[in-house]
């Protein structure tokens, strides 16, 4: 568990050191002393809520605080359901690629959590994509979601390299879900 001293916070609020202990002794901003002194120490899930209801920016924090989703598919419609379902509001942030080249820039600039990769691109381009991820060391840990067509055909492929599937058409919402799940285990999402 990640916690921060109250110049810690001062530094990431850009505010005094001294706010920040009059915001923990009235009790706005969650935290502990140490036993035997008086440093405040103030845990990330608190730091991160009192910043979200405060209308202040995470800075460094958004990409704890942040599920980072990219979904790679050239479907427009299946685009903006996974959109609507992955929103801010609910600690989500999403990029889009079309391709497998541009999955990959995606990938190393945005460093996504999740990637959701629709097999409708191309069944080879699509294992590509996952196969190449999982080769390096970077995205050991990025959980990766294909999304099958539902073309009467039984998709025989090394699946090793693929955490879950989904078969098209599916229930957006419950995607969404499951990510909140896997990546909420991950990164104890607020």
């Amino acid at each position: 568990m990640k916690v921060f001293t109250t110049g810690q916070v001062a530094k990431i609020c850009k505010v005094a050191p001294r706010t920040v202990s009059k915001w923990f002794d009235s009790g706005r901003l969650k935290g502990y002393r140490i036993p035997g002194s008086q440093d405040r120490r103030i845990p990330r899930e608190y730091l991160i809520r009192f910043l979200k209801e405060h209308g202040m920016p995470l800075g460094d924090l958004e990409d704890e605080a942040m599920a980072k989703v990219l979904i790679v598919a050239q479907d427009q419609v299946l685009i903006e359901n996974l959109k609507r379902e992955l929103p801010a509001e609910k600690a989500f942030r999403t990029s889009t690629a079309a391709s497998g080249f541009e999955a990959g820039i995606q990938a190393e600039s945005f460093h996504p959590d999740c990637i959701i990769v629709d097999f409708s691109i191309g069944q080879v381009e699509a294992l590509q994509i996952c196969q190449n991820l999982r080769r390096s060391s970077d995205f050991a840990e990025t959980i990766l979601i294909a999304l099958l067509p539902d073309d009467g055909t039984t998709a025989s492929f090394d699946r090793s390299s693929i955490n879950e599937t989904f078969k098209k058409p599916f229930d957006a919402a419950l995607l969404a879900e499951r990510l909140r799940t896997l990546i909420g285990a991950k990164k104890e999402l607020v």
